[in-house]
């Protein structure tokens, strides 16, 4: 079976590709050096570098594939704010890309992997993720061929360029971090959970209607007082929501970060720290 996973070198790429085993997998991705990397961990899959945004490279990819995984997001929401093409040429035109092209090989299977922001979007990056699903959804009405499946959740914590990978070393050395809003709420869990829910989804779900988990969530003051606990006190600056950003996060427009089950901070320090 071959299984082709693009965005394979990110965070969550890298534990799926680990819980894939020993099938035949592809995996793309355009950090070339992450790919060599993951290359050494697991040396049977074959890495090609490359855009999604280029139909070359899906085309390539995706031949002769049984399932395919769609991780490839630019996923900051400040990024996408500023950078809005190249928000949209990676999660619509790659999206789109991809998909256009499971009508045509009419793959056993295409996961796309979504997010909260895309349930009620405020920014770019919401809205891109809302496209994709959408996508989706269309193409489920053309292919009956394929299983189209989706799976939306909040935020995986210690994944490439998130809070505690810029906090962690800072604190550790007494530095100043800068932190949006403690009065913020956001859903938070595991790669390890996050890997479990797209299998729980291609096991469960029906049709390409997003598949929800349910997720226990945190103001972020408890997360900075959870992780200055733990790495070390520091000074913190106060800078308000950034463009793109909202003040609580809600899966499904019914259960909202802010009125969702709390972690304590012992909770999250035992979980997550």
């Amino acid at each position: 079976m071959k299984t082709v996973v693009f965005g394979g070198s990110g965070f969550l790429g890298t534990e799926l590709i680990k819980r894939l085993g020993d099938r035949d997998v592809v995996a793309v991705a355009r950090n070339e050096g992450a790919l060599v990397a993951l290359k050494e961990k697991f040396p049977n899959i074959e890495i090609i570098v490359g855009d999604i945004a280029d139909r070359w490279i899906v085309k390539k990819a995706m031949k002769d594939a049984d399932e395919v995984y769609l991780l490839s997001a630019l996923k900051h929401v400040g990024l996408a704010e500023s950078e809005v093409k190249s928000c949209i040429n990676t999660n619509v035109i790659g999206a789109m890309n991809v998909i256009d092209e499971s009508l045509i090989i009419e793959p056993e299977l295409l996961m796309f992997i979504s997010t909260d922001k895309a349930s009620q979007p405020m920014g770019v990056y919401g809205c891109s993720k809302k496209i994709g699903e959408k996508l989706l959804q269309e193409a489920e009405k053309i292919n009956p061929f394929t299983r189209y499946r989706c799976v939306r959740y909040g935020n995986v914590w210690n994944s490439t360029g998130s809070l505690i990978t810029k906090w962690r070393p800072k604190m550790m050395r007494g530095e100043e971090i800068i932190l949006t809003d403690p009065n913020a709420s956001r859903f938070f869990w595991t790669v390890s959970e996050a890997v479990d829910l797209i299998f729980e989804c291609i096991e469960n779900a029906k049709d390409s209607t997003p598949y929800i988990p349910t997720m226990k969530a945190v103001k972020m003051q408890t997360v900075l007082e959870a992780c200055i606990e733990t790495y070390g006190i520091c000074p913190v600056k106060i800078i308000g929501l950034q463009p793109g950003e909202n003040m609580v996060e809600t899966t499904d427009g019914i259960t909202f970060s802010d009125t969702a089950e709390q972690f304590t901070k012992e909770e999250f320090k035992q979980k997550f720290l």
